[in-house]
């Protein structure tokens, strides 16, 4: 397959059960598992809508229920909805994906959020959810994707990175029993590195989903999971820091110093200090010698939707803050174009993100590279 440039993009697109269940009610992955089958479900169908007009090469999507029988789960998103023209847009292929198991619904023995139960769902989930699988991810990718050198990092255990944030009770005790802190993993759904090959070149896709920086209390559990979710990403990316990442199976390191890379996902904290997020995470991200933000993406409909904040034009989330990335690599690549896919009101494609239940309340941001000769 030839190529001149790549669209990369991520897209939150909210496809887990509790979003197609009258609220109170519960499930678990069949639900979006026979939505799947069908072809005809709304908000389905315009995601499916706004990834046919954007044509990205190489998507991660987030909140994706992890569907172990891929035929039921995304198959069949491919097959019965991206295959299948959604109004003005045609249709579009993913050949190649990795899909894989997350921390999310994951129970656990212990009362994690100490409200006196363990419940083993919700909070007290190795990642918050209801169900194993709820909140997951999946790349969907032109190019072939070597799955043999996939690296995941769903078992790093929190406790194994260096200067950790600690979580304290009022008095200043450890948040987390001991027992508890033995086991728990740092990434609340996964960390993956996922090499694709494209024209011969190596591009590794870099995909995570922290947790949000919110839903707990005075201790901020969760706002300091974020804040190391993602500080373990500019570790991986710094070589002399990332000597203590191991993954999944074992193998120890980081990202090589020269490796081409694209990092994905809705990180939940914002690099321009807005939100609850712990910053300085993000920040250090964002800022990574090694990654690209001179063209960060942008629209009008978020100006439109915030217009009295400067910051405004590289929201991603309608409820107005920058959460979703794409950060490529100065290695490998040619910047050439970025966007968020948010039109203004005026737009006849408005109504694709008009409200929470037209598609998602996270936009699609993409990034449009070119292989260098590096």
């Amino acid at each position: 397959m030839s190529v001149a440039e790549i669209t990369f993009a991520t897209f939150n697109v909210s496809m887990e059960a509790q979003n197609y269940l009258p609220q109170g009610e519960t499930g678990d992955a069949t639900v979006l598992e026979k939505l799947l089958q069908t072809g005809s479900q709304p908000q389905i169908r315009n995601i499916a809508h706004i990834i046919q007009l954007v044509r990205p090469d190489v998507l991660l999507l987030n909140e994706f229920d992890y569907i172990a029988d891929a035929d039921k789960g995304i198959e069949a998103f491919i097959q019965n909805y991206l295959q299948q023209p959604q109004g003005s847009a045609t249709a579009i292929d993913y050949p190649y994906f990795y899909y894989s198991t997350v921390n999310t619904g994951q129970p656990s023995p212990y009362d994690l959020d100490n409200n006196g139960k363990a419940t083993g769902t919700g909070a007290d989930a190795w990642g918050y959810g209801f169900y194993p699988g709820q909140y997951g991810m999946v790349l969907l990718s032109k190019y072939p994707i070597d799955t043999a050198k996939v690296r995941t990092f769903q078992r790093f255990k929190w406790q194994d990175m260096p200067g950790f944030m600690p979580t304290k009770k009022a008095d200043g005790s450890p948040w987390y029993s001991k027992a508890a802190w033995a086991e728990f993993p740092l990434s609340s759904k996964s960390h993956w590195d996922i090499p694709l090959n494209v024209n011969g070149k190596t591009v590794h896709v870099l995909a995570s989903h922290p947790t949000p920086p919110v839903f707990d209390g005075e201790e901020n559990r969760n706002g300091i999971r974020n804040h190391d979710e993602i500080r373990l990403w500019v570790d991986y990316l710094t070589p002399q820091n990332a000597g203590y990442i191991y993954d999944d199976n074992g193998n120890k390191g980081g990202l090589a110093a020269d490796a081409r890379f694209v990092l994905l996902g809705d990180q939940n904290a914002s690099a321009d200090g807005e939100g609850d997020a712990l910053n300085a995470a993000i920040s250090a991200l964002y800022n990574h010698p090694r990654i690209n933000n001179a063209m960060p993406p942008q629209s009008k409909g978020a100006v439109e939707n915030t217009p009295d904040n400067p910051k405004a034009a590289f929201h991603t989330a309608g409820w107005r803050m920058r959460a979703d990335y794409v950060l490529p690599s100065k290695a490998g690549f040619v910047l050439k174009d970025s966007g968020v896919f948010w039109p203004e009101t005026t737009s006849p494609l408005y109504p694709l993100v008009g409200s929470r239940g037209a598609s998602s309340d996270h936009r699609l941001v993409w990034v449009k590279l070119e292989l260098s000769a590096e």
